[in-house]
């Protein structure tokens, strides 16, 4: 449960920022005592103690996975800047471009880009109990 502890800290301090009724935001904080026993909880805990097994691996492919998964798409999003620049001068080539990346983009499946999403997350909050541990800077 040692996960747990230190993520309620900072979860209730979300979502202090987050609500601004304080019945509300009472409420939830209620919510989220309530589930600190549950066996859903468990599973969350369960879940976040793989993820950050998995960021401490000895192996560089697995503790670098999610890390390097992130820097390729800041690249793909970064790409946008010269694309801007290649619009202001030849801007059917840019569209051009675009269209190409678009379709390449939308016939990605869906499970890929959930993927995405959990792997942000998931490393996120695996960097956030590491920091909290003392153990990442």
């Amino acid at each position: 449960m040692a996960i747990l502890e230190t993520l309620i800290g900072p979860i209730t301090s979300i979502i202090d920022k987050i609500i601004p009724d304080k019945e509300a935001r009472a409420k939830a904080k209620l919510e989220l005592i309530k589930l600190e026993g549950t066996q859903e909880m468990r599973m969350i805990e369960a879940r976040l103690q793989a993820i950050v097994a998995e960021a401490h691996s000895a192996d560089p492919w697995t503790s670098r996975a999610r890390p390097s998964f992130l820097y390729v798409m800041y690249a793909m999003i970064l790409w946008a800047l010269p694309m801007g620049i290649l619009a202001a001068f030849n801007p059917a080539a840019a569209g051009e471009i675009a269209r190409g990346m678009n379709s390449y983009l939308n016939g990605l499946p869906e499970p890929l880009y959930a993927l995405f999403g959990t792997g942000y997350l998931g490393y996120t909050a695996a960097r956030q109990w590491g920091k909290v541990k003392g153990v990442d800077r």
